[in-house]
């Protein structure tokens, strides 16, 4: 059984942790652009609010990773295909996570990969590992969950554009110019 593939107008800001994703997101917001959250740590936020720590969470990856990809699916499918909008992380992120955690992708995340194809995808180059309460990589992980990212959408018909580190307004300029 075979579903069309629906092209978009969406835009996927995604890079390894700590690459500047949200930081431009949140500019590209505040000029007026529609934008989406990053879904996991909007999740590790909500599970904070209910008394979980960041470690509670995610102790469970294979669960952490799902209840991650049931709400990007949720979210990407609310989205109208035919308006502009600049995604922090996209679907393909989770194969990218469920790759470098060495788990068996989730027949729902398989089937949902080719669902939608974006206008163009923007990966950020790696900025220094700055950790917080929902970042627990190391600068170890953080290249190879890069090193990740890039594989997957590199294998998608996706043009793909690496965004230089530069200051977070270069870098939407760039993205813009970019489009």
């Amino acid at each position: 059984m075979s579903t069309q593939t629906i092209h978009t107008k969406w835009y996927v800001i995604t890079g390894g942790p700590s690459s500047g994703k949200t930081t431009t997101v949140n500019l590209l917001q505040d000029l007026g652009y529609k934008t989406t959250i990053e879904v996991a740590r909007h999740y590790i936020d909500l599970q904070r609010i209910n008394g979980r720590s960041t470690e509670q969470v995610r102790e469970n990856q294979r669960n952490f990773q799902h209840k991650i990809l049931n709400i990007q699916l949720r979210l990407e499918k609310r989205l109208d295909p035919d308006q502009l909008v600049f995604l922090d992380r996209a679907l393909p992120d989770e194969l990218a996570y469920y790759n470098y955690f060495k788990l068996e992708p989730d027949s729902k995340l398989i089937n949902s990969l080719h669902k939608f194809t974006y206008k163009k995808v923007f990966i950020m180059e790696l900025l220094p590992l700055h950790k917080d309460y929902a970042r627990t990589e190391d600068s170890n992980a953080q290249k190879e969950l890069q090193k990740e990212i890039i594989k997957v959408y590199k294998a998608r018909s996706e043009p793909v554009v690496m965004v230089p580190v530069l200051s977070p307004k270069q870098r939407v300029d760039f993205i813009l110019r970019n489009l």
